[in-house]
């Protein structure tokens, strides 16, 4: 079984983001989620990420953003050993992150402020943050939901207004995770327009095969705890001629 440590071992370390080796996470009184798990993200990539529910693709997030400590291994990103609270604190800064549950997201009462707190919290004026924040709306084909109170959106809104607060911070790198759960297709392409033109480096976690073949460059599996390049090693149901059948997958709604 390959991983993506080894996978890249015909490149050096110029250019990588995200660095993670021999990974191992477990909660408490479960087995490991994440087993001798190693990851390079390098800049300018563009990576999918599908595995069965409870194969730990979001615990893999969370310990890259720092949210999660693993038990061994080594989290090396943007050039930096990270292990401590205060080594990540950096780190959110750069790396955006859409949780899976946009209710996990959104705690400000009008969704302009929702969108502007990121760039506040890094240092931005009051106006500056509003106008980063009206921009990124707008980019999403949101300019109208400024006053709009973020607890009373549909699911679908929430999803798009805390995909706004991520973009928001001019990240380095995102991580999203399940990004168009609950959206339509229309506004599944929309998003799709958005991040093919954002250069950006970005792991997408989503079953939605139609979304990750227009927006990725490789697609990688979560087995076992490992990162697997075989995908025949990924559980799967059916097999479709478009040649990811044996991914764990959905499609786009028509």
């Amino acid at each position: 079984m390959n991983n993506i440590e080894t996978f890249g071992s015909d490149r050096d370390k110029d250019g990588v983001l995200i660095d993670l080796r021999r990974i191992y996470f477990k909660y408490p009184g479960a087995n490991y989620v994440l087993r001798e798990l190693s990851l390079r993200l390098y800049d300018g990539e563009r990576v999918g990420l599908v595995g069965p529910n409870g194969s730990g693709k979001t615990t893999l997030f969370h310990v890259i953003m720092g949210l999660l400590k693993p038990e061994r291994g080594t989290v090396e990103i943007f050039d930096r050993e990270r292990s401590e609270e205060r080594d990540f604190l950096p780190v959110r800064q750069q790396i955006g992150l859409l949780f899976q549950d946009a209710d996990d997201q959104l705690f400000s009462p009008t969704v302009l402020e929702d969108v502007a707190f990121g760039p506040l919290n890094q240092g931005k004026s009051v106006l500056e943050a509003k106008e980063i924040a009206r921009e990124t709306l707008r980019s999403l084909g949101l300019e109208d939901f400024e006053k709009r109170v973020t607890h009373k959106l549909s699911g679908g809104e929430k999803k798009l207004v805390s995909l706004a607060t991520v973009l928001a911070m001019k990240p380095k790198v995102l991580l999203l995770d399940e990004p168009t759960n609950g959206l339509d297709r229309e506004t599944t392409e929309r998003i799709i327009g958005v991040l093919k033109e954002i250069e950006m480096s970005y792991i997408f976690i989503s079953h939605n095969i139609d979304f990750i073949a227009k927006t990725t460059d490789k697609i990688y599996g979560l087995r076992d705890g490992r990162i697997v390049l075989d995908t025949e090693a990924i559980p799967h149901t059916h097999v479709h001629s478009h040649g990811y059948g044996e991914l764990p997958h959905t499609h786009s709604p028509e």
